[in-house]
């Protein structure tokens, strides 16, 4: 239909993924475009949604809190630190965390979103993940198989993790939507030896949902008005 080569038009929509535009369908091996192609349309920027509903919000449940929260996104098959608020978490011991990738499957954040994703959009996200680390089926983390972990975080309504991917921190993390699809997940951290799981999540679960929600609402606000 473009009465372009075949090799060059791989080669054009491998650069695109890699511009994290488009990303593609290992089930069914389509393309499609990403959250990131909206910022090709006049006026929008990705960042913009970000600084005005989920900034704020974090900024009020971290003074309240006091432990560190880090907004992720989906990005090339990896959770991506958006915004963070170590620098004024007297708790934090990192900094400077704001665009690290983090593993999908061995981090609340990725769990999150692999869990409260519609199921096309988690199906299509295992067979990238499959693809590209070579996972088998069934996926066996360190805390059980994935199908098992993935049921937890619906039943508890957060993603989490106990161990694994940081030793020393647990965390919990709540989906925010845009629509029907989950665009971004928020991160609480705490430090394990001064707080349980089961108090963490008793302590912080629904005020986490609580800013979440908020979160998303702001965001159908702004897309009422656009």
């Amino acid at each position: 239909m473009t009465a372009i080569p075949r090799p060059t038009v791989y080669r054009l929509l491998e650069t695109l993924e890699g511009l994290g535009f488009v990303s593609r369908d290992y089930s069914s091996e389509k393309w499609r475009p990403t959250l990131q192609a909206k910022t090709l349309s006049s006026g929008f920027r990705h960042e913009d949604w970000v600084m005005q509903s989920a900034v704020p919000e974090m900024v009020r449940l971290g003074r309240e809190i006091l432990w560190p929260l880090a907004l992720v996104t989906f990005n090339d098959y990896q959770m991506e630190i958006r915004e963070a608020t170590h620098n004024i978490s007297p708790y934090s011991i990192d900094h400077g965390m704001v665009g690290v990738q983090l593993p999908v499957l061995d981090t609340a954040g990725g769990r999150a979103y692999l869990a409260f994703s519609r199921e096309d959009v988690r199906e299509q996200t295992l067979a990238g993940l499959r693809a590209r680390q070579g996972l088998q089926h069934p996926v066996i983390l360190q805390d059980g198989p994935l199908g098992h972990v993935l049921d937890t975080c619906v039943k508890l309504g957060v993603g989490y993790r106990k161990e694994g991917y940081r030793l020393g921190t647990q965390s919990i993390s709540a989906p925010i939507y845009r629509g029907a699809q989950v665009v971004a997940c928020l991160t609480v951290i705490w430090t394990g030896s001064a707080l349980s799981f089961d108090k963490a999540l008793e302590q912080y679960r629904d005020k986490l949902l609580a800013s979440t929600k908020g979160i998303t609402d702001a965001l159908e606000q702004l897309d009422t008005l656009d």
